[in-house]
């Protein structure tokens, strides 16, 4: 909290403690892997239908509903469109799921301590008590202790999985058991990094009326700059998230965004070849790590979790940075040894191992 907030701030404000994004400096010759960016371009056919959409139309407001979207999402995973919601990115999309589910009168939101640090943004923001549930002794999520604290009454549930930012993932069977575990409740999968080696609990929807699950054309789309996400769930809980929507911003969707999120979801191809290509760096890296000494968590994302027993985790990402390679450090006290690396080209990650065999030598 500030010490002295401006006075025209609404009190709340003064209290907010917002989400810190990763480093974004301007380094000649920098090699960035510290924000989990997909190291590739996005499909040539988004890029080309993002120039086609911007030659005309732009004077004229965006389908409200961005209907050709979510028909197109809902194709794609088995749904109907009205089992979609679509947002700017999806960060906007769980904090509108945050307002419209889990402001229950007297219960807590539950969680993991270590998981994406925007959710207790989102808590702060909205005035929701939050439980944070400890995550076991392997970084692993908890579902026995979710489960047995869900049992006492909860506002709803909230997983990223694969999780953020250990990279470990949950399989679709404990998905389950927190569904129904809390099935007045809405449970919310955040799925941003699923494509990259995690099991999906989209499949489920059409089963569970409480669960939500979230994804993003950030990471495995390579659109990070373009800014899409979107929800599926049953057609009771996306009426939820279109009021919260229609509440805030009716066109949250541009054109230039729909039209390149589409294109970028029907080439499969170039999707395939590009994820592949980040599994297999991801499992070279991992090996390599593992013989320079470190210790690398189980990953289903594109990026890795790593400790050295010998050497310090910020004096490590200290040194890299001086060296042009960005990678993240947490503060957070039981994450404080661990750095998450992203999983870049494998010329980037040959110059990584490079840079920490002569680290670490020091």
């Amino acid at each position: 909290m500030p010490t002295n907030p401006p006075p025209f701030w609404s009190p709340p404000v003064a209290e907010l403690q917002p989400y810190v994004p990763g480093e974004q400096p301007r380094i000649e010759g920098l090699i960035k892997l510290n924000t989990n960016e997909n190291p590739y371009p996005p499909s040539p056919r988004a890029v080309a239908a993002i120039g086609q959409a911007a030659a005309s139309g732009l004077e004229r407001y965006p389908d409200p509903e961005s209907t050709a979207l979510r028909q197109t999402v809902a194709a794609r995973h088995g749904l109907q469109p009205g089992q979609v919601f679509v947002g700017n990115g999806s960060d906007e999309v769980l904090a509108h799921a945050f307002c419209a589910f889990f402001r229950q009168p007297g219960q807590v939101l539950l969680f993991p301590d270590v998981t994406y640090s925007f959710y207790r943004v989102y808590t702060q923001l909205y005035g929701i008590e939050a439980e944070l549930m400890p995550v076991d002794a392997s970084l692993g999520i908890d579902v026995d202790a979710l489960i047995a604290r869900a049992a006492e009454g909860c506002a709803g549930i909230v997983v990223a999985n694969p999780n953020a930012p250990t990279g470990i993932g949950l399989p679709l069977s404990d998905i389950e058991r927190l569904l129904r575990a809390c099935p007045d409740r809405v449970v919310l999968v955040d799925e941003a990094y699923v494509d990259f080696g995690g099991t999906s609990a989209l499949s489920l929807v059409p089963r569970y009326p409480n669960l939500l699950v979230a994804q993003t054309l950030s990471k495995s789309r390579s659109l990070a700059g373009l800014r899409v996400g979107f929800a599926c769930g049953q057609a009771v809980l996306i009426e939820g998230l279109v009021r919260v929507k229609d509440s805030f911003n009716s066109y949250p969707m541009d054109r230039l965004a729909s039209a390149g999120a589409i294109a970028a979801l029907e080439d499969e191809e170039w999707f395939e070849q590009t994820r592949q290509d980040v599994i297999k760096a991801r499992e070279t890296l991992s090996e390599q790590l593992g013989a320079l000494g470190f210790e690398v968590l189980p990953s289903q994302a594109n990026f890795v979790f790593v400790r050295h027993p010998k050497h310090d985790a910020a004096q490590i990402a200290a040194a890299l940075r001086e060296r042009a390679l960005l990678v993240r450090h947490f503060k957070q006290a039981r994450i404080a040894q661990f750095l998450r690396i992203s999983i870049g080209t494998p010329q980037q990650c040959d110059a990584l191992v490079n840079a920490l065999t002569a680290i670490l030598k020091t």
